[in-house]
């Protein structure tokens, strides 16, 4: 017959901070950053995406942007960041940011309901971009926002 091993006091104090630090790690994942920006002379207070779940979440599922005007997706490097409208219920305009400087605008992307993610369309800018802004559909229009122009991070 096998003898149950008990685990030691030091062994309990160490699997409970192995756990405690795993619980932290997953909510800070949850939290969304958020940050104040200027655009066309307009503050805008943003939530900001930069960790794997957040990129790929996006403003997937969520009803509107709540008490925020945009997200901010912030790439590592410069590429040409491809986005999808996974999940998503309102239509948003689509800005691509290389620096601090307006690269590319798909405005007025609509919802694809009841599309499988390999459907999905696939947004890209046409050139290297290392930010992108989802704003609510009509903003690029209604404030005249055009490429060349220039974005400006106020507080992070």
């Amino acid at each position: 017959m096998k003898k149950k091993r008990k685990l030691t006091k030091f062994q309990l104090i160490i699997l409970g901070l192995f756990l405690l630090s795993f619980l932290i790690i997953n909510l800070l994942q949850l939290r969304w950053p958020e940050a104040v920006i200027e655009l066309k002379g307009e503050e805008l207070e943003v939530l900001v995406a930069k960790t794997p779940y957040h990129l790929y979440k996006g403003l997937g599922g969520r009803e509107s942007l709540g008490d925020k005007d945009a997200m901010l997706f912030l790439f590592r490097g410069e590429e040409k960041p491809i986005i999808v409208m996974r999940d998503m219920k309102f239509s948003i305009d689509i800005v691509w940011i290389k620096g601090n400087t307006i690269v590319d605008i798909a405005p007025n992307v609509p919802v694809e309901p009841n599309v499988s993610e390999g459907a999905l369309k696939k947004y890209a800018p046409r050139t290297e971009a290392n930010i992108v802004l989802e704003i609510p559909a009509g903003w690029v229009d209604e404030n005249n926002l055009n490429i060349g122009d220039n974005i400006k991070v106020i507080s992070e």
